[in-house]
């Protein structure tokens, strides 16, 4: 047959389309690239959009990871942009995913469901014994799905599953076959398909198919299990690699997309503020700066929590918005506790202008705390964030070392958007040898050190600024005490030596706070 200067020339079943060089266009203008929601928020942007329209794709994922989850909400997506959908089963019933949908609130209507295998087809009388039946019954099954997605037309489908379709094959070539055939059926159909699998497939499967997504489950020794997920393949597409936390719960599949800190420059002025003490100032060397985090290290009980309240406080009152992250302490605990000294959090709360948000470590991954960080400020436009503290975030890490690449994107992020960060780390120990379950020093901008020391008979804490990078700070120990009035930071404790050891020395006249150790007042 010779070359024709028609640009659409069908033979047979197949169209040939022939391109005269004149037509040639550039590739950046011919390669558009159409995309499909995949019904997931953060899914379609860890795919840079989405799906790349009438293609095939392979969903693995063990039993329970939420792949039957993912397809339904991709065919409800079709439905709600005015697409049909097909859900073909071989291995679940109507019934069972009628009754899954409903679960999570769902109603299937506008979407197709085939059953592949249904009571008849267990019937012992409709078999043969002729030929092998093996040959017939999967000779049977792709010609059941040609013929239902040539009387449908659906734009989306999802087969379900792969794991039947390969015993009915038996042997790899014949399987492979029949993929292949579906593939180029369904590419002619322009049909976006999902085939779900579980992690049985093979590396020749994942050649076949445009992109590959691996769903993960991991059992932990405390707390709810683990999801997430990561983009095998995507051919033609700048994906973000790397796995992704998911969370499955009513209302079906939430991904949260791994911060790529780079991601999100933006430029703003670069502010010194008050912590609403002009002493605690000082030592800092004037304040906290916008676009810093500030680390506030300690035992426990030295007065950590209340030092950062006092910071988000004096926010809270320039008219910035803040949310607060708390991990170890009650809600209702902290707010009454902070009444009784003097900080009322309940304007700035009803308000909407503070967002203080209880943090469950043991049911909440990394990737959505992360998620819930990147929300506070890109949606409540929090310029001031407190995360208290690390010690429950880093028991919620499925690793440590994890911890200081997740830690150094996600403060890195909020650097980048001028947000000040106060962290709250609890140290191991009350008097001597204090110690942290990890380092973090070398990511914070500037440390505060909280410590117990003995003096006249009574053990009272010491705060000192050991490091900031923006600003000449003191290099002084001063007392920190807790009162009913609020936080009070005293003179340079010049007279003593050894005050971070825990075990001083008093060599002067040096007036301590008050001239008592009353610590009438809630400490943290």
């Amino acid at each position: 047959m010779g070359r024709s200067r028609v640009s659409g020339l069908r033979v047979g079943r197949f169209r040939i389309l022939v391109t005269m060089p004149q037509d040639i266009q550039h590739p950046t203008a011919a390669a558009t690239r159409k995309t499909v929601s995949t019904g997931i928020a953060g899914l379609d942007d860890v795919l840079a959009g989405g799906l790349t329209q009438g293609r095939l794709y392979l969903v693995e994922g063990s039993p329970g990871t939420g792949k039957t989850t993912l397809s339904l909400q991709f065919l409800l997506d079709g439905v709600a942009r005015g697409e049909k959908g097909l859900y073909v089963t071989l291995s679940e019933s109507a019934d069972e995913l009628l009754a899954g949908a409903a679960s999570h609130g769902w109603s299937l209507d506008g979407i197709e469901i085939h059953e592949l295998v249904n009571e008849l087809g267990l019937d012992p009388d409709s078999e043969q014994s002729i030929l092998h039946p093996s040959d017939v019954e999967l000779g049977e099954t792709v010609r059941e799905v040609m013929e239902r997605v040539d009387g449908l037309k659906p734009a989306r489908v999802v087969f379900d599953s792969l794991s039947e379709l390969r015993l009915l094959a038996q042997n790899p070539l014949r399987y492979r076959r029949q993929i292949l055939a579906l593939k180029q059926f369904f590419a002619s159909r322009h049909c976006t398909v999902l085939l779900l699998d579980d992690n049985t497939a093979d590396i020749q499967l994942h050649s076949i198919a445009h992109g590959a997504l691996v769903l993960e489950r991991t059992e932990r020794d405390f707390g709810s299990e683990r999801r997430r997920v990561r983009v095998l393949k995507m051919r033609g597409v700048k994906y973000r690699g790397g796995f992704h936390d998911v969370a499955l719960d009513t209302g079906g599949l939430r991904l949260f997309p791994r911060l790529v800190a780079s991601e999100h420059g933006s430029e703003f002025d670069i502010a010194t503020t008050s912590t609403g003490l002009a002493e605690l100032d000082l030592l800092l060397g004037g304040g906290l700066v916008a676009g810093t985090n500030t680390l506030l290290m300690g035992p426990s009980g030295a007065g950590k929590t209340t030092t950062a309240v006092r910071c988000l406080l004096a926010a809270l009152e320039r008219g910035a918005r803040a949310t607060y992250f708390l991990f170890d302490e009650g809600k209702a605990t902290l707010v009454v506790r902070c009444a009784q000294l003097g900080m009322d959090l309940h304007p700035y709360l009803e308000t909407g202008m503070l967002s203080l948000m209880q943090i469950d470590p043991a049911e909440i991954s990394p990737g959505e705390f992360a998620c819930r960080v990147r929300e506070a400020v890109e949606e409540h436009g929090s310029t001031f964030v407190a995360i208290d503290s690390l010690n429950a975030y880093i028991h919620a890490m499925p690793g440590e070392q994890y911890l200081i690449l997740q830690m150094h994107e996600l403060l890195n992020y909020l650097n980048q958007k001028g947000v000040t960060t106060v962290l709250v780390l609890g140290q191991h120990g009350i008097i001597g040898e204090v110690r942290s379950d990890l380092d973090l020093s070398y990511l914070s901008d500037a440390i505060v050190l909280f410590r117990y020391f003995e003096a006249q008979g009574s053990v009272r804490t010491a705060i000192s600024v050991v490091k900031s990078r923006v600003n000449g700070h003191e290099r002084t120990i001063r007392e920190l005490r807790i009162s009913p009035t609020g936080l009070q930071v005293g003179e340079t404790l010049t007279d003593f030596q050894g005050v971070l050891t825990g075990l001083p020395t008093y060599a002067g006249r040096v007036a301590m706070l008050d001239g008592d150790a009353d610590t009438s007042g809630p400490a943290a």
